[in-house]
């Protein structure tokens, strides 16, 4: 059985590779996928347990397993997040590979919203402003530069302005033009892209500041009662997501609206499947404000690790 850390899950993955993994992935399909979600509410901010079991029948199953403690860094000096990903053999059930390390989720979720971006966003786009700057925010900032490569300038906010300027400088180090901003609300006309990557549970990103063609990445908002954009935010996007049987009923920045009768289910476009198989076109038109709600779930996990694991021994089974 093969063992895969995060130098491993980094060696077989790059943006390109896992982006195009992720689009095959869908236009494949994966036959069953759940998820659990158990939450202790009893901490100051709540730690949660992921379990997300999914199955390509025929060829591999897999289960991973997810922890989300966000009072790690402040307390402990660890990682918010921690991974264990177990693929099997889904001819004969036999463990194949053992993937272990926070890269997995983190290259999994910004690939998730990358591949969204290929659909939904200008492709000339040059703006990108990252809403957060936690464990997950320069994942997304990589791999959304690598889906539009036209990005020259990344503008990053967070409730603490000390972690919005270290990620700036990791960043700017990295060749791109990178600033920490102080006011979001007077930011967020100037971008093109906005990611958010927050644990918010009242909207941060307001609907009516937002300029003509662009394209919204929504990350954070994993339960009902989280929430990052607002409900004008809802009202004048066209609305996709990755998978509808993982967002809807379950995130709140599509849960809460749609009790409040803001918007309907019928208001989701589309999801990662019906664009990677082309039943739906994305985005209209330069003008169109496009929403992704990037939901996770173990589908994309199983695709994560086909990718990782295919790669790592050379190619498919």
């Amino acid at each position: 059985m093969m063992m895969l850390d995060d130098d491993g899950v980094a060696a077989a993955l790059d943006w390109p590779v896992l982006i195009a993994a992720l689009r095959e992935g869908h236009r494949r399909g994966i036959d069953a996928a759940e998820r659990m979600l158990l939450s202790d509410t009893q901490a100051e901010d709540a730690n949660h347990f992921l379990i997300w079991p999914a199955w390509r029948f025929g060829a591999y199953c897999g289960i991973k397993l997810v922890t989300i403690f966000p009072e790690n860094p402040q307390r402990y000096g660890r990682d918010t997040n921690a991974t264990v990903y177990v693929l099997f053999d889904g001819r004969d059930g036999r463990p194949l590979a053992v993937i272990e390390g926070a890269q997995f989720t983190l290259r999994k979720t910004a690939a998730d919203s990358a591949l969204g971006a290929t659909f939904l966003a200008r492709p000339e786009v040059q703006t990108l402003l990252m809403v957060g700057a936690g464990a997950q925010a320069p994942w997304q900032i990589r791999a959304l530069t690598s889906a539009r490569p036209s990005i020259r300038r990344v503008l990053i906010w967070n409730r603490t302005s000390e972690k919005a300027a270290r990620l700036a400088a990791e960043i700017a180090a990295s060749g791109l033009d990178a600033a920490a901003v102080d006011d979001l609300d007077a930011t967020v006309p100037q971008a093109d892209i906005i990611s958010t990557a927050t644990a918010a549970t009242a909207p941060l990103l307001k609907g009516a500041l937002l300029s003509a063609g662009v394209h919204v990445d929504l990350i954070g908002g994993f339960t009902p009662r989280m929430r990052e954009a607002d409900d004008e935010v809802m009202r004048r996007a066209a609305i996709f997501v990755d998978s509808r049987r993982f967002t809807l009923g379950v995130c709140g920045d599509l849960t809460q609206p749609i009790a409040a009768g803001v918007i309907a289910e019928t208001d989701v476009r589309a999801d990662l499947f019906d664009l990677s198989r082309g039943t739906h076109p994305g985005r209209n038109s330069a003008d169109e404000i496009t929403l992704f709600k990037n939901g996770g779930g173990g589908h994309l996990d199983l695709m994560t690790a086909i990718a990782a694991y295919e790669r790592s021994i050379g190619g498919a089974r």
